[in-house]
């Protein structure tokens, strides 16, 4: 079936508005049928996801660069001025010093992507997440019914990463890993039209789960998705070393991809705005820092 791409609409949170989003992505973000398409089976295979890579770091790439960012209106003057080697090296640049701030109120998570976000207070099996009509466990998600037990009826966040934005990824709080896992092997993309149609992306795209014990909201399930040519989830800071708040956790190299949180019950709430605006299909854009949920 022929794509039929529409905006998507979204919450801007600083501006206080709606805004719409045109995507810059491939075809298979707007199948209405997308597991018809022989090109999208094979666009979803790691294989498929090097070969693309390999494509775009090369170094005439760069010819890319100025184009996209005109296109998108991205504020060079936020990231780290240097010069870029490829358009996947420019991909994955990062913010200037200072940027960026994280709350100093311990009782705020902050938000550890800039991305788009919806929220919900519980999750539990009767719930629909995150698709309407539709059902995934939180231990499909997760990798084991072990490691979902801890957050059954807790809050969950999601957040989609825009192939326009700043692909690094933080911690929300002090703490430290104490499980971790990776998962899956597809390379779905993860835009709201697609999880429509193709439910299961989350649990069959690769995923790195970590547990994380956290200083001020407990135990979080701490899940990042890559996606339609996102397969390399590269975790920056040691797995095995304590972390802080707004520390570097990892990165996704080149195209578009997710993180979820789930919590335990009666640790934390997602924003107000966040939560507002999921049950009617609108993501809330967050910078990164800003507060995404609240312990109680």
């Amino acid at each position: 079936m022929a794509a039929d791409p529409k905006p998507l609409k979204l919450w801007d949170r600083d501006k206080g508005k709606s805004v719409e989003e045109w995507l810059p992505d491939h075809q298979p973000t707007y199948e209405s049928k997308p597991l018809r398409s022989p090109a999208q089976w094979l666009q979803s295979t790691p294989l498929y996801d090097k070969l693309y890579a390999l494509y775009h770091d090369a170094p005439w790439t760069t010819r890319q660069i100025e184009p996209f960012v005109r296109k998108y209106k991205i504020d060079m003057s936020e990231f780290e001025p240097r010069k870029y080697r490829s358009f996947a090296d420019f991909f994955v640049r990062e913010f200037r010093p200072g940027v960026r701030h994280f709350p100093e109120d311990t009782a705020q998570m902050s938000a550890p992507a800039e991305a788009r976000y919806f929220g919900w207070r519980r999750f539990d099996p009767e719930q629909r997440f995150p698709i309407k009509g539709q059902s995934l466990a939180a231990q499909d998600i997760l990798g084991s019914a072990e490691r979902a037990k801890p957050f059954l009826g807790g809050p969950v966040i999601l957040m989609r990463l825009s192939p326009v934005d700043y692909h690094h990824v933080h911690y929300p709080d002090d703490g430290r890993t104490v499980d971790h896992q990776r998962l899956g092997r597809s390379l779905w993309t993860v835009t709201w039209p697609a999880l429509q149609n193709k439910p299961d992306i989350y649990i069959r795209n690769e995923r790195q789960v970590n547990i994380l014990e956290t200083k001020n909201f407990g135990r979080l399930g701490f899940v990042e998705f890559g996606a339609l040519t996102v397969g390399r989830i590269v975790q920056r800071h040691p797995l095995d070393q304590p972390f802080k708040r707004g520390a570097q956790k990892g990165v996704f190299k080149f195209g578009g991809s997710a993180v979820a949180i789930f919590g335990e019950p009666g640790a934390w709430r997602p924003s107000d705005d966040i939560l507002e605006h999921t049950p009617t299909g609108m993501e809330t854009i967050v910078r990164l820092g800003e507060p995404v949920a609240r312990s109680l």
